[in-house]
């Protein structure tokens, strides 16, 4: 396992550290993220991440919320990050999954909790999210 407490990234003209607690839910905080909606999302997210350079270091999917711990280049931004997660997931979750079509008019709420996380021990975060599945 990383430890990112140290580790710097950079492009070509900035040298960063800058790592996202996110949470979002779905409209209505409906409890649609689960069989094999859950799984599907996380393949988005890690997909998503991947193509934009960020670095996924945790990731929980509950039935009605979804918390992510990533680091994103300052440049792209966080809010371009959670937005594209969010358009595509919304997409392919709706086709794929009958039930987030039929119990939503949408399947994300337009807000998302973000916080900045270099404060506090990811260790400690990163086990919160952890044990998101146990409380």
């Amino acid at each position: 396992m990383a430890d990112y407490r140290v580790q710097y990234k950079s492009n070509n003209s900035v040298v960063y550290s800058c790592k996202y607690h996110v949470v979002w839910c779905p409209k209505y905080r409906r409890d649609v993220l689960k069989d094999g909606a859950d799984v599907r999302l996380k393949e988005i997210i890690r997909e998503v991440c991947n193509e934009s350079a960020s670095d996924l270091i945790e990731l929980e999917v509950m039935p009605d919320h979804v918390h992510l711990l990533v680091e994103v280049d300052p440049q792209y931004g966080i809010a371009k990050l959670i937005r594209t997660i969010k358009g595509r997931s919304s997409r392919r979750l709706r086709e794929e999954f009958r039930w987030c079509r039929t119990r939503l008019p949408s399947l994300w709420t337009n807000s998302y909790f973000v916080a900045t996380v270099g404060g506090a021990p990811l260790e400690v975060i990163k086990q919160y999210i952890e044990q998101q599945k146990h409380v």
